[in-house]
C-alpha cells in the first residue's frame, strides 16, 4: 500500500485541480472535492503503473510529514 498527500485547489471557474506532489506531473481534475479526489485516485494508480512498466522505484509519502503555516503579513 503506498500513501500520497494530494493538494485540491479551488479554481475561480469552478472545480478542483488536484496534484500529487510526489508524483512530479501528477495533476488532474476534478468538478467537486469527491470527483477531484476520485480522478487522483485514477491519477495516481495510472502513475504507479506506468512506472512499474519501467522498472522504476515508487515514490510515496508514507515519511513525510505536513504542516500548513498562516502568516499574517511579512
Amino acid at each position: 500500500m503506498y500513501t500520497y498527500k494530494i493538494h485540491l485547489h479551488k479554481e475561480t471557474e469552478g472545480g478542483f485541480t488536484v496534484s500529487v506532489p510526489a508524483l512530479p506531473g501528477c495533476i488532474t481534475y476534478g468538478e467537486d472535492v469527491d470527483q477531484a479526489i476520485a480522478m487522483a485516485k485514477e491519477a495516481v494508480a495510472l502513475y504507479i503503473e506506468e512506472l512499474q512498466q519501467r522498472g522504476e522505484s515508487i515514490p510515496d509519502d508514507s515519511n513525510t510529514l505536513e504542516y500548513s503555516l498562516n502568516l499574517e503579513s511579512i
